[in-house]
């Protein structure tokens, strides 16, 4: 039965069980990361506001980039599997006569495979408790009376809302640093599937009995 299975439609499984699959490892992150988003314009309003007016931080371009490489690679994986062959259909069987795409699709299958494990295997977590804590720090001192007289007694060295500002600009750029190598990562996993996609494709418009 194996060998004359349809090897497009096989792969289209392989990518919804992925998704799938990968949902289901981060729905603890999902959920951690929606509390903190429903608590935090009641719990952190004045911290809230210092993070939108830095918010170019994370939104810079080289952050944009890969996320849009991952966004067209995805839109031609759809091009191709729906309008440009969609009655693809090839097997391991039709395969054996196209010997010389072996190596291809053994080398890039076996580099989606990998990625594809190392995501769902590795999952960060994130110690929501501990957030809070540093959160409601940051929102102390800068609501708190203690600031403004901490500065005028020091004479300006040292200043609460500067060192919270300074703090959040830190983790931003942190996050922006993060987010382009997550990004870029992405990028890479959504290309091995176009060209695992793309190689079979190729096989079955180069195959004779299956044109």
């Amino acid at each position: 039965m194996l060998p004359h299975l349809n090897l497009i439609h096989l792969f289209g499984f392989y990518l919804a069980m992925m998704f799938l699959i990968s949902t289901y490892r981060r729905v603890g992150q999902y959920r951690d990361v929606l509390q903190l988003l429903l608590t935090g314009p009641a719990r952190w309003p004045k911290l809230l506001r210092l993070i939108q007016q830095q918010r170019s931080i994370v939104l810079k371009g080289t952050v944009l980039l890969p996320g849009l490489i991952a966004l067209i690679l995805c839109g031609i994986h759809f091009i191709a599997s729906r309008l440009i062959w969609p009655q693809a259909n090839i097997t391991l069987s039709d395969l054996a006569a196209e010997w010389w795409m072996w190596p291809i699709l053994a080398l890039v299958g076996l580099g989606m495979l990998g990625i594809d494990g190392f995501f769902v295997i590795r999952v960060s977590s994130l110690d929501r408790q501990e957030l809070e804590k540093y959160l409601d720090q940051a929102e102390h001192w800068l609501t708190t009376w203690k600031a403004p007289v901490l500065k005028f007694v020091t004479f300006g060295w040292i200043n609460p809302h500067e060192m919270v500002n300074t703090e959040v600009r830190k983790a931003l750029e942190g996050v922006s640093q993060l987010l382009g190598q997550t990004l870029w990562w992405v990028a890479i996993q959504a290309g091995l599937r176009v060209l695992f996609g793309l190689a079979l494709w190729l096989s079955w418009a180069l195959h004779p009995s299956l044109r």
